[in-house]
């Protein structure tokens, strides 16, 4: 037998999903996060699921781990200390930066300008040059050079970033400056632009680099310890990180380019969301990851995750592959309060995280959270994870009294408050990555997961007009499913920057082949079969003149048959659908793209046995809930006793190990054949 360990780490839990390869069975498990040290958690958690499986560390053959450790470096300054060089002329290119102020016009007088990853007193000019043509039009020199670096040593940076100009056509200049910085920073990683970021413009290709360079040692001081600690603990299988992409990148790989993992936790959730779609038949599905501190929502269309060629976290924005996610402050522990100055109800972004925790999880926290609320009203039961962790309802409903005593309402009123108000907060983050980029959010399912996702996901449904609601199966560990089912994945970019009447279709499918075999040469020292390999292109076009790109997908075969003609008539129709206009501009195409996937996991969801729809077998016992003004009565079901075809009318609540699920007043619940449940008004 070989296992897969799917590993994910939030701000509250860290949840942990074992798969035996040949059955498909399953073990999953959460335990508290530690947030001084993330693998002393996982290292807990993987004791613990190996014991309920009846294995041993060494059993486990794949782990696969999705980390917000690169991501939390970035958001709370955590970096490294970055030494930069480039071409002489340039030094401020970190700090000219693009033109773009946030916000409104105020955004001119108010918004403080945030602090380059690359101090201006860490970066120095070498001499050097090369065309636009990547032509050496003036000579480097190795005196010059040693002389900056020795300067930078002398200032203690902790990593270095080169970026040169045009050296996304040549990296040779780039590539002898890492050979000096290795004779005298030895020790201090170094990151190439040439290599991290193969593109013209080069704001964002320096940007880019030097984030990768910012977050190298912590990342790479990470990586390396919890390899030696699942060694230690005797498990000797291939350890596996999720990209921002929804890819799989090498834990070796993932030290030297750490800007990949960036988005690496809340990809997870997307790729298991897909993962379930694929086994109950949804193909388009909004996705609402509600975890203790965060939500996470992206769309997913046709059962392919809509990804940008941007990641941004915080004021941070690299050019990076991305699944396209929005995140807002709005979790489990978000915090309630009442600013003295406006007197109104406020939630988040502030929260409790895992340490204290909401004050229902009895762990000294003291502030009312969104968890505290859904205690209140009924919609949490007095214990979670299988009745292993219970909840101090009185400790709550203290919490939340303070609110109510400030707004001068009742307890069940204000509680609700809570709630709709983080509903609300979820709302607009859904309408981004809908609304916004032209889609109707009536034409998707919504599906809710994460611990607290499928409590809010019915509420939810209800603004968006998205049905079913879907609460999936394990919904509290699907992003560590998805850690489990995803496959590996690499790619490579060049810039192009021709105009489309002058390109020939035969120099494009040339460059995207040599890509190709980059690619495939990189997956299989991976390890990774040629055969299991595939290929897919992309192609960024634009109108002549614009800013930025358009992504399009592509084949080889279609390419040389169609022609350039087909690629453009696409473009315009995916640029109208964006921004409902098309321009009478020469199209350009930029940069090309190929991207390499292995196999993918052949894993079939597992059958529930067929029920005669009453759920009356799995019922736990009567409740009460506050819904619609007044406390109505409802049904507590327990999870792991519902079959196929059971309806479930609400109100009512579904429990299982990881998480809970709230079906609503007005609203009918209905197991399906792998025992999803798709919530319907009624």
């Amino acid at each position: 037998m070989t296992f897969r360990l799917g590993v994910d780490v939030g701000g509250t839990f860290t949840d942990l999903l074992l798969l035996d390869e040949g059955t498909g069975a399953f073990w999953r498990h959460k335990t508290p996060s530690t947030p001084h040290d993330s693998s002393e958690g996982i290292l807990n958690g993987v004791v613990a699921v190996c014991e309920s499986a009846g294995i041993v560390p060494d059993d486990i053959r794949t782990f696969l781990h999705g980390t917000t450790v690169a991501t939390n470096a970035v958001l709370e300054g955590k970096g490294a200390r970055v030494g930069l060089v480039v071409t002489e002329g340039y030094r401020h290119v970190m700090q000219i930066a693009r033109s773009f102020v946030p916000g409104g016009l105020a955004g001119w007088i108010v918004w403080p300008k945030p602090q380059p990853l690359a101090a201006l007193e860490d970066t120095f000019e070498i001499k050097g040059r090369m065309t636009a043509q990547g032509i050496e039009y003036r000579p480097i020199d190795d005196d010059d050079i040693r002389s900056a670096l020795s300067k930078l040593k002398a200032q203690g940076v902790e990593a270095l970033t080169v970026s040169l100009m045009n050296a996304y056509l040549n990296g040779a200049h780039e590539q002898r400056v890492a050979e000096l910085a290795a004779e005298t920073m030895p020790g201090v990683p170094v990151s190439l632009s040439h290599q991290v970021l193969p593109e013209m413009q080069e704001y964002e290709r320096t940007l880019t680099t030097v984030a990768n360079a910012a977050v190298r040692p912590i990342v790479g001081h990470y990586v390396r310890n919890l390899r030696e600690r699942l060694r230690a603990s005797g498990m000797a299988g291939k350890l596996s990180l999720l990209r921002s992409d929804g890819g799989l990148m090498t834990s070796e790989k993932s030290e030297e380019h750490p800007v990949s993992l960036l988005m690496s936790g809340p990809a997870g959730g997307v790729t298991g969301a897909i993962w379930v779609g694929r086994n109950s038949g949804i193909k388009n599905i909004l996705t609402l990851d509600v975890g203790g501190t965060s939500t996470d929502v992206a769309l997913i269309e046709n059962l392919e995750a809509r990804r940008t060629r941007t990641t941004e976290v915080g004021h941070l924005a690299v050019r990076a592959s991305a699944l396209d996610v929005k995140t807002v402050g709005a979790g489990g522990g978000s915090i309630a309060y009442v600013p003295e100055l406006t007197g109104a109800l406020r939630v988040g972004p502030q929260s409790a995280g895992a340490v204290p925790g909401p004050v229902a999880y009895g762990k000294g926290g003291t502030l009312p959270t969104v968890t505290d609320a859904n205690v209140v009203l009924g919609y949490l039961p007095e214990a979670l994870l299988g009745g292993s962790f219970k909840l101090d309802r009185d400790g709550s409903i203290r919490a939340v009294q303070t609110i109510a005593d400030a707004l001068g309402i009742d307890l069940y009123a204000a509680a609700r408050g809570i709630i709709d108000i983080v509903n609300e907060n979820m709302f607009g983050a859904l309408r981004m990555i809908s609304v916004q980029q032209g889609y109707d959010p009536r034409d998707f399912a919504l599906m809710g997961f994460g611990g607290a996702g499928p409590l809010h996901v019915n509420a939810v449904a209800r603004l968006m007009g998205s049905w079913p609601a879907v609460s999936p199966v394990s919904p509290g560990v699907l992003c560590a499913l998805g850690d489990a089912t995803t496959r590996m994945r690499t790619e490579t970019a060049r810039s192009f920057s021709t105009l489309a009447s002058r390109t020939d279709v035969k120099d494009l499918t040339a460059i995207l082949g040599e890509m190709e075999s980059q690619l495939r040469r990189e997956l299989e020292n991976d390890g990774v079969p040629s055969s299991d390999i595939t290929t897919v292109f992309e192609i960024d076009v634009r109108y002549s003149g614009q800013a930025f790109e358009v992504p399009l997908e592509v084949t080889l075969s279609e390419l040389a048959v169609t022609g350039i003609a087909a690629l453009t008539e696409r473009f315009d129709q995916e640029h109208n659908r964006l921004f409902t206009f098309n321009m009478d501009s020469e199209h350009e195409i930029v940069n090309l793209r190929a991207v390499a996937l292995g196999k993918p996991l052949d894993l079939p969801a597992a059958q529930l046995p067929r029920g005669d729809g009453n759920p009356s077998a799995a019922k736990v016992r009567d409740h009460e809930v506050w819904m619609d003004g007044a406390m109505r009565p409802a049904v507590i079901y327990d999870r792991a006793q519902l079959r196929h075809g059971d309806k479930i009318v609400g109100p009512a609540i579904v429990t299982e190990m990881d998480s809970t699920t709230l079906i609503e007043t007005g609203c009918i619940a209905t197991v399906d054949a792998v025992g999803n449940i798709l919530i319907n008004l009624a």
